[in-house]
């Protein structure tokens, strides 16, 4: 084989190489998408278990095709504070089995079609250009959000197989070379081929490439099991390299994930290569006589990661006592991490994630108003000093998710997604007014405890039927939020519609009582501004409440949707508007 003929097959390994990784990373894209934030709630239900956990693991990493992948959104989780890092060992066992189904999938490019309709069939040379023009299709002419992912999956699992094909291609016809002959030489020692595959997949961060490789190479017929097992070790060991990688600047807990990561694939890896010493000091020729096909490689991949498995299960403590040993923890108390960019590589879970933290944030801000409103009537020294707390946390909860979801805007995004983030961009905006309103509220309180200050009673019973109206406000739109329900959120603006005239109301009230001497200016301040705090609540859940009735829109449009809704001649708003303003009836009241 002369130079050119050499440079013509690197070129084709590389070019089915880069086809493999492009394929994987873009089928991992639509089954992320197709999978959503529904990932993230099953690992907290189940991971508490190893056995739930193992599975969970193993069938996510042969969803999303990637065991670094999991890895690194498990460092993700686990820095965030949703998971615990002990917690992760079930599903990095889970994960490491579940990795090897990609060998499987590629042992169909080494079937030989013969005469048989079905293995012809199955042959990627004949079903990748299908499945890609059917994705394609998919893609271009359905207009629904999953249909179109699973097109993405179609087409990347097509560039897969045909990455596959071309690096098998390139291995034809060079059996006999002297070049070949001297590489598979230079490997001869199993340790130096376990070192050379570590180093390979840490430079390219994908195990299932390395492995995908080496199938590619038994098409020779000279691939011995002493060279292709410590090729499948290193893999094995070098995926390692993404998680250590994705740790930097996390805490402790997320470190010792990556720790436990480590131990397991390099201990199980050095025990493999012990084995393999030892087969080999008894019978010299046993595994080099032996050649080895892709499917032996499938087998051979599988078997390290599920033996593996079996021996550290029963060792889980001690391998959690050795990553705390290894990384140990500060004594000073840990700062709170809200979200992590490490979510990013799963845009489905990093959106979840932000929801369940606005979701949190809107539950402060509820808290926070109602314990508020109550201060009105029964001032608490310790209530005080919870809203100040409170309100302080709702604002950095607005900073971190504010910062976040821009920065994950600017990814490649499905309208669903965007939308979804467009609308907890709005809401963190609302909430954190809602908690400055309560402290706004809290300091109104302080302010009538220190002056010994009381309102008259008609003042009293009036605030208190203003404050249930915005305690039920309050209470739909929260949970409307939470629940991403659109039916109780179309009852928010008629009730602020309510409230609203119940302020005009008061206030006219207010001014009667002034000038007949029933209340002092002192307190009509402090009712003037109770009332104006109370509306702007209103306000704000009004505008919630619209977003989220908004969910299954495609654009967020608040003034013309109230413009429309608030029409007399809607029967549905008239009716709640109707119910409300009798529910909450200054005159029926008192």
């Amino acid at each position: 084989m002369n130079f050119i003929n050499l440079l013509t097959v690197a070129a084709m390994l590389l070019g089915g190489l880069t086809f493999f990784l492009f394929g994987m990373n873009t089928m991992s894209t639509g089954l992320e998408q197709m999978a959503g934030g529904k990932l993230e709630h099953t690992m907290k239900k189940v991971t508490s278990n190893d056995f739930s956990g193992f599975f969970l693991g193993a069938g996510i990493t042969i969803a999303i095709q990637s065991s670094s992948a999991m890895t690194v959104m498990l460092v993700g989780l686990v820095n965030s504070g949703i998971m615990a890092a002990s917690d992760t060992f079930g599903m990095l066992m889970g994960s490491n089995v579940g990795t090897t189904l990609t060998a499987w999938i590629l042992t169909l490019a080494g079937i030989n079609g013969n005469n048989s309709v079905l293995l012809t069939i199955l042959q990627p040379d004949t079903f990748a250009p299908i499945l890609a023009f059917v994705g394609i299709a998919i893609r271009m002419f359905s207009q629904k959000e999953k249909k179109k992912n699973m097109g993405l999956i179609f087409i990347g699992f097509a560039i897969l197989m045909q990455g596959m094909s071309l690096m098998k291609n390139s291995m034809n016809g060079i059996a006999d070379t002297p070049a070949f002959r001297g590489l598979l030489t230079a490997f001869e020692s199993p340790a130096l081929a376990l070192i050379a595959s570590t180093v390979f997949t840490g430079i390219i961060q994908s195990s299932a490439a390395t492995v995908a490789i080496v199938q590619a190479l038994t098409v020779s017929g000279t691939i011995s099991y002493q060279l292709a097992m410590p090729l499948i070790i290193g893999a094995n060991i070098g995926t390692c390299v993404t998680a250590l990688i994705s740790c930097i600047g996390t805490n402790k807990e997320a470190k010792r994930v990556v720790a436990m990561h480590i131990y397991i694939k390099a201990i199980g890896g050095i025990l493999a290569i012990a084995v393999m010493y030892i087969i080999m000091a008894f019978s010299p020729t046993l595994m080099i006589s032996h050649k080895i096909s892709a499917v032996g490689v499938a087998v051979v991949h599988s078997l390290f990661n599920i033996i593996n498995t079996v021996i550290f299960i029963p060792f889980k403590k001690p391998v959690i006592k050795l990553c705390e040993k290894t990384v140990r923890s500060d004594n000073a108390k840990a700062h709170t991490v809200f979200l992590d960019e490490r979510l990013f590589n799963n845009v489905p879970i990093a959106v979840s994630e932000c929801h369940r933290l606005t979701c949190e944030m809107a539950e402060y801000a509820r808290d926070s108003l109602i314990k508020s409103i109550g201060l009105i009537s029964k001032y608490d020294n310790d209530t005080v000093i919870y809203i100040r707390d409170v309100e302080s946390l709702i604002d950095k909860y607005e900073d971190k998710l504010g910062t976040y979801l821009v920065k994950l805007s600017n990814g490649e995004l499905t309208e669903s997604t965007s939308h979804s983030i467009a609308r907890m961009l709005h809401s963190i905006g609302d909430f954190e007014r809602i908690g400055d309103h309560a402290l706004n509220i809290c300091k109104l309180s302080e302010e009538l405890h220190q002056k010994n200050l009381a309102f008259s009673g008609n003042a009293l019973n009036e605030l208190n039927v203003i404050a249930s109206a915005i305690t039920e406000i309050i209470n739909i739109t929260v949970d409307s939020f939470i629940n991403d329900d659109p039916a109780p959120a179309r009852s928010v603006e008629p009730l602020e519609q309510v409230i609203d005239k119940l302020k005009k109301e008061l206030k006219n009230n207010h001014v009667s009582r002034l000038q007949s001497g029933e209340c002092t200016i002192e307190l009509g301040f402090i009712f003037t501004d109770l009332l104006t705090n109370y509306e702007r609540v209103s306000d704000h859940c009004s505008n919630v409440a619209v977003y989220t009735i908004q969910l299954n829109t495609d654009k967020l449009d608040t003034h013309k949707y109230l413009n429309k809704f608030k029409s007399k001649s809607n029967k549905e708003f008239m009716d709640m508007y109707n119910m409300y303003e009798k529910k909450y009836s200054i005159s029926r009241k008192f």
